[in-house]
């Protein structure tokens, strides 16, 4: 049927009334919307700050809380003349500072307008208490709860992490979501987990008077919004166990992680130097000497700094070569103190000789890996030494080595692996040999990695063969952790080639004094602790002292890596530092014949042979 013109405006009129009609309803529901919009002018919002999550370790002790503290406000148009005497009384400060701040808001009263600015931060309680009870006499001055983070246990200030006042830039990047005067995690834990902790604000609206004076709450408080508190987190650390790290490491440069190796939980992750947590509560306060300090507290080094593994990365090539069957377990090489190649040496410290691979791990001899290196580059299945090189490449970063583990924690640094086309670059194509990079056999040369990476490698052969990518969150009520801490990451070498591994360090810890072990000093009856040291060579002074182990050897607890800057030889600082803290996670305490060498850890001072810009 054809519409004719009468048919089609009438149709067009219906259209348009049922549009007016719902357009008015939509009015008339959202009243209150439009309303609210109108009387903004008139209308107070006082922000509600959420208490932000708790931080507790994996025994559900709270290594981060909260308590009250005041931000004081003011709001300048309100302000009428008061006796400064008698507010500098009650706060304690001085009449310097309340001209300085009230001149400061006189010259900016346009943009201020009606609004509440800060005028000082954190007041204690005990102190706004004083306040309040006069608070009458200074009109335009009110107070506004906030809490701030506190510190039950002196334990994790760098894994922690701090909260601080937003700036500018961070308002920027965060669009939406912070304004002046909001504060949140800016390192550690509180940065990774900031929007769980948050938490999200409120406020109640208030209304002014004609005269501009707050007289009553906007519809009996009806569309006030109460703030939501942040998510509480349980973290992976073990709090006792981290403050024990901490003294063992403390007057040294360097780290000491542990890692649950059956789940990849992070027990440990300690920085020396680190930032004490009475400095993360008042870091406004304590930054400027924190950020000038010469050994740089702030750098978490864990995982951050980029380290030379050492002989405990000997552990990785000779897996690589049992894999790559270029040798075997019972392969002897020679050491005539050190490896010698044309007129050049990679030396070695005096030990039997030869060795067979499990003897080589024991007595760490530099010849041996030396061997291997080389007979891995030369391998005749491969085409070229590029093709070997990037073969050998891709082994070790099968061991999570080279590249960011992928932890839960902020600003983890990836490492760095050498292949094929950095040296191309560096020597020409076809200007390297094996000789030429024959330093990677030691752990040395171009070779970079984290504490954690070496903690990682620990588990790795704690596991026989794979890890979970460590990791410092675990599953709670409120926050999931990804899937991805629950998978295994198996390395390209078979199962089978780890037990030999496991047996050399067994035997380099166990094997008595007299013995060639290295480890010796690593040792407790009944931990059956293994372990590989590392001296980790340094043109810039003392070596580097390093040492891995784990224990028990069958169902391993717990995977550690020690590294002590300028520490010497691996067995001098890095072996008893990490046996003591392997003992002290499996047994509770230190036995008695042990207690001298804890003593000797924990008020060693190593700090000036560290060279740093004063």
């Amino acid at each position: 049927m054809k519409l004719n013109r009468e048919n089609k405006l009438l149709i067009g009129l219906c259209t348009a009334a049922a549009i007016l009609i719902a357009k008015l309803f939509s009015i008339q529901i959202l009243e209150d919307k439009y309303k609210l919009s109108a009387e903004n002018n008139t209308m107070v919002y006082a922000t509600i700050y959420p208490t932000r999550g708790i931080i507790h370790d994996r025994n559900g002790n709270i290594l981060v809380g909260n308590k009250v503290a005041y931000d004081l406000m003011v709001t300048p148009k309100e302000v009428e003349p008061f006796d400064t005497l008698a507010l500098c009384e009650v706060l304690d400060i001085t009449p310097e500072f309340v001209k300085e701040k009230m001149d400061e808001f006189y010259r900016n009263r346009r943009r201020i307008g009606y609004q509440s600015v800060v005028m000082m931060k954190q007041i204690p309680p005990e102190t706004f208490m004083k306040f309040a009870e006069v608070a009458y006499k200074f009109p335009g001055f009110r107070g506004q709860a906030r809490s701030i983070r506190e510190y039950p246990f002196n334990a994790g200030g760098n894994l922690l992490g701090y909260v601080s006042e937003v700036n500018a830039n961070y308002i920027e990047n965060h669009p939406g979501e912070y304004k002046a005067g909001d504060y949140a995690g800016m390192t550690g834990i509180e940065a990774a987990r900031e929007k769980e902790l948050r938490g999200e604000k409120g406020y109640n609206i208030w209304l002014r008077n004609s005269r501009n004076r707050i007289e009553s709450r906007y519809k009996d408080g009806e569309m006030d919004k109460e703030a939501v508190p942040g998510d509480d987190i349980t973290t992976t650390i073990d709090a006792e166990l981290q403050r024990y790290g901490q003294m063992l490491m403390a007057n040294k440069v360097g780290s000491l992680v542990a890692i649950e190796p059956s789940t990849g939980e992070i027990l440990t992750l300690v920085s020396s130097p680190g930032i004490d947590v009475d400095q993360l509560a008042n870091i406004g306060q304590h930054y400027a000497e924190i950020s000038n300090d010469p050994y740089k507290p702030m750098f978490n080094r864990a995982v951050q700094a980029s380290y030379p593994p050492g002989s405990v990365f000997k552990l990785v090539n000779g897996l690589i070569g049992l894999q790559e069957e270029v040798f075997t377990p019972e392969t002897q090489y020679p050491c005539n103190m050190g490896y010698h190649f044309g007129r050049n040496k990679l030396g070695c410290h005096a030990h039997k000789s030869p060795l067979t691979f499990e003897e080589s791990i024991m007595m760490s001899c530099n010849a041996y890996y030396c061997y291997v290196l080389r007979n891995l580059l030369e391998n005749p299945k491969y085409d070229s030494i590029d093709e070997a090189m990037d073969k050998w490449n891709e082994y070790v970063k099968s061991f999570g080595f080279g590249q960011k583990l992928g932890s839960d924690f902020p600003s983890e640094l990836g490492g760095n692996i050498p292949d094929s086309k950095y040296y191309n670059r560096v020597y020409r194509k076809g200007g390297w040999k094996a000789t030429t990079v024959i330093s990677l056999s030691i752990g040395q040369g171009e070779i970079g990695c984290t504490p954690l990476h070496l903690a990682n490698l620990c588990a790795t052969v704690a596991n026989r063969g794979f890890y979970y990518t460590p990791h410092i969150i675990k599953d709670s009520d409120n926050v999931t952790i990804d899937q991805k801490y629950k998978e295994k990451n198996y390395t390209m070498v078979d199962t089978a080639h780890f037990h030999k591994v496991i047996g050399g360090m067994y035997k380099a810890v166990n094997s008595g004094y007299g013995s060639g072990g290295t480890a010796s000093v690593a040792a407790v009856e009944g931990l059956d602790i293994c372990g590989k040291t590392g001296t980790a060579q340094n043109p810039h002074g003392n070596d580097h002292s390093v040492f891995i182990c784990f224990a028990p050897k069958d169902n391993p607890k717990i995977a550690v890596a020690a590294y002590v800057e300028n520490g010497g030889f691996g067995a001098t600082w890095a072996a008893p530092i990490a046996s003591l803290l392997t003992e002290k996670y499996l047994n509770g305490e230190i036995s008695k014949d042990r207690k001298a060498l804890e003593e000797r850890m924990l008020s060693g001072n190593l700090l000036d042979r560290v060279r740093v810009r004063r």
